[in-house]
């Protein structure tokens, strides 16, 4: 069993519970923060429910829980966020909701966790971007432009953390199988699209010591659209 511990944000999700159960198989310390309450978590995983990542106190608070039952933090993996496709002239812009789920959680999560980070040999920061936010499209603006903070937020952390053991990257995954996503695009082929099993080997990856040459890269992973 590995002695390496990492904190999934939004790990109730579809992806984050898919990277839960790599890491787990992988005998990874886990602890899961979300917002709200998921499935069951395997035993030894650490689970942090109800917490507001958009406040930086409840990311803290957070943090600290994880240290206090692992005593050591090595990677986050900042998976929360949120997705809205509206025009422009909607009614109620969902701009500023953008940013909180998606840019306010990351930089919270990260700032809290960073003094935890620094102490490990192998400390590793991976983000959730999005490949859509390269060139948005009709109905992504809110979204695009959120995602375009979370992959800056990941370039300039990259920088300024480059004297220490921290390595920040972020992957840009297209289109996720999920079954949301087949609801909403009924006529499209999955087939094509990302798994979530995969890319979590990806975010994994991210996350471990081999991954100490890369930092500050933004990685598409994009299936086959």
């Amino acid at each position: 069993m590995s002695d390496r511990v990492i904190a999934i944000t939004g790990g109730h999700g579809v992806l984050g519970r898919a990277v839960l159960e790599a890491a787990v198989a992988e005998g990874l310390g886990v602890a899961v923060i979300d917002h709200a309450r998921g499935r069951s978590v395997p035993d030894g995983v650490l689970e942090l429910a109800a917490v507001d990542l958009t406040d930086g106190a409840a990311a803290d608070r957070a943090v600290s829980a994880v240290i206090e039952r692992f005593g050591r933090l090595d990677a986050l993996l900042n998976i929360a966020g949120g997705f809205v496709w509206q025009t422009t002239d909607d009614a109620e812009p969902a701009w500023d909701r953008m940013y909180a789920l998606n840019v306010k959680t990351a930089l919270n999560a990260a700032r809290a966790a960073l003094p935890a980070l620094k102490r490990s040999d192998e400390g590793r920061i991976v983000n959730v971007g999005a490949a859509g936010a390269l060139k948005s499209a009709a109905g992504m603006g809110a979204y695009a432009a959120a995602k375009s903070g979370v992959h800056r937020l990941t370039e300039s952390l990259a920088e300024e953390l480059k004297s220490t053991s921290v390595t920040v990257n972020a992957v840009l995954p297209s289109i996720l199988d999920t079954e949301q996503n087949r609801m909403d695009m009924p006529d499209a082929d999955p087939a094509t699209w990302v798994q979530p099993a995969d890319l979590a080997r990806v975010i994994l990856f991210l996350a471990s010591p081999e991954s100490r040459a890369m930092t500050g890269a933004l990685i598409p992973v994009t299936g086959r659209v």
